[in-house]
């Protein structure tokens, strides 16, 4: 299998998905601005989205596929089709038993995340309706990343690549077609979250059945915990929910504190969030989502050499693609926002507002990415404890920032600390691999990282100067002249970076690997 082919494939469903996340989002700016009940439905979301990422995608794959790779590859597809049996059982019985305990004490939840919605209470009120309705996703999601595994396991990576742009499809819908019928029109997205969530259910099960992978569940919620693989996930998966919890905790902690900073905070923080998700998910995610089987699979078969040589071909391409992007997003942070959001309800104020913790998230790009490049290194080993200390320190670190860092920058502080800390993670994590002899650094790392600021700094300089040439924010009354100079920008910033490393040396060649 060629990485550097699959890559760009999942890439390319990727930046689908991105696309029309995009799409969604410029929508949603113009349709609610930023506001009370936009920071309403962001709240809403952030909690079910926070176990969605515990359940499913985040602690579970990484506990999950490891272990099914090793069945896989040493105990055959029988013994591989019960053990997914049994942990899509236990795994969908155990999201619906949190979807009802969440949809009982939404209120309580809600209050404990941001008290201060309660002096809105019509928008804490609808903080809470939305929770419930959208409670159930995590259900829907804990199937799809567990089908994610199974695929991924199997080579099969498109589907999951592709499934969230049916999420973004039914927000768009939810959008244009069902908000101007409700009398609470951000109602529409909720709605919309839940239906995306079975659509993407859906699309997953032609793709199982295909590969005969299809889980059958029972009606015994606990009648999969007899099997032995079940419990070794389970005992993989408590620490893994620790170490990705760290994280979102800290975005919980930190939606709380932009609650209570000025009314559009927490919708300004998720702006750009979204911004910052399209490189760590065409970079970090695809990255991890490749590796994580392909080392797998070298850690079972105690190939080491393949194992360190496959780290190293993830790193030199994260840092070949993320310090440029980091770059790029931060001298272009008010186009960006302008372009894409600047429209309908969304004001000038609310670019600048969103503009500068984009920025904060900027300086924190290239560790968020490196991240998921990293922990994928210490999972295929089945070691999750150490991700989980070195997790729970940042979160530590990440809360102390924010008491440095907020009084002075406001929400973009909270930014600021999440990117520093993602650093701080990806540098633990990258000693650690050191330390252990589990990673070697093959030869030219430093002409390699040498040539690659010089390009980036040119780039960064050539971005910066094109992007004063324009006035964003007049520029709202053309809109379509202000996307054709803000791709005449990115494009402009994409040649002198790929030019400069062409005259530098860079082949595309070199990247090419084949996975055993």
């Amino acid at each position: 299998m060629n990485l550097l082919r699959t890559l760009a494939a999942i890439s390319s469903m990727t930046m689908l998905s991105r696309i029309t996340g995009l799409l969604r989002d410029t929508l949603f700016a113009r349709a609610f601005g930023a506001g009370a009940y936009t920071d309403a439905f962001n709240i809403a979301f952030r909690l079910p989205n926070l176990l969605r990422r515990l359940f499913a995608e985040g602690a579970f794959s990484q506990a999950f596929v490891p272990i099914l790779a090793e069945y896989k590859t040493r105990q055959g597809e029988a013994a591989t089709k019960s053990l997914a049996d049994h942990v899509a059982n236990t795994l969908v019985w155990a999201t619906l038993f949190v979807s009802v305990l969440g949809i009982v004490a939404a209120p309580l939840f809600i209050w404990l995340i941001a008290g201060s919605e309660a002096r809105n209470p019509e928008a804490f009120d609808a903080t809470v309706w939305m929770t419930r309705l959208m409670f159930p996703y995590i259900a829907c999601m804990s199937f799809v990343a567990l089908s994610g595994g199974v695929l991924n396991t199997w080579r099969q990576f498109k589907v999951p690549a592709f499934t969230p742009v049916l999420l973004n499809l039914s927000l768009i819908a939810g959008i244009l077609f069902l908000s101007p019928w409700l009398e609470q029109p951000i109602y529409a997205q909720a709605i919309a979250v839940l239906v995306g969530g079975l659509l993407q259910v859906a699309i997953q099960i032609p793709a199982l059945v295909k590969i005969g992978m299809l889980p059958r569940l029972s009606i015994n919620p606990v009648g999969g915990l007899r099997d032995p693989g079940v419990r070794r996930v389970l005992k993989k998966m408590a620490p893994a929910v620790l170490a990705v919890s760290a994280t979102q905790i800290s975005l919980i902690i930190n939606t709380g504190i932009a609650a209570r900073l000025a009314e559009g905070s927490v919708s300004w923080l998720t702006y750009a969030d979204r911004l910052m998700e399209l490189p760590t998910a065409l970079l970090g995610v695809a990255l991890g989502t490749i590796l994580l089987p392909s080392l797998s699979k070298a850690s079972v078969e105690g190939d080491h050499a393949e194992y360190s040589a496959l780290l190293d071909w993830g790193l030199r391409l994260t840092l070949l693609l993320a310090i440029p992007a980091a770059v790029g997003i931060a001298v272009t942070a008010v186009p960006l926002i302008a372009t894409l959001f600047h429209y309908g309800l969304f004001t000038a104020r609310d670019v600048a507002n969103s503009a500068g913790p984009l920025v904060a998230y900027a300086v924190g790009l290239t560790g968020i990415i490196l991240v998921k490049t990293l922990a994928p290194a210490f999972y295929a080993k089945q070691d999750i404890r150490t991700p989980v200390r070195i997790a729970l320190g940042v979160m530590a670190a990440t809360q102390l920032m924010n008491l440095l860092f907020v009084p002075f920058f406001a929400v973009a502080g909270l930014a600021l600390s999440i990117g520093l800390a993602a650093c701080l993670n990806a540098g633990f994590l990258f000693a650690g691999l050191r330390r252990r002899g589990i990673y070697q650094p093959q030869p030219g790392w430093g002409k390699f990282l040498a040539k690659l600021v010089v390009a980036a700094g040119l780039m960064g300089a050539a971005g910066w100067f094109a992007s004063a040439q324009f006035d964003w924010i007049a520029l709202r009354a053309l809109p379509l002249l202000r996307v054709g100079a803000l791709l005449l920008v990115i494009g402009g910033c994409a040649i002198v970076y790929f030019g400069v490393l062409l005259a530098l040396g860079f082949r595309l060649r070199d990247f090419k690997r084949l996975a055993k």
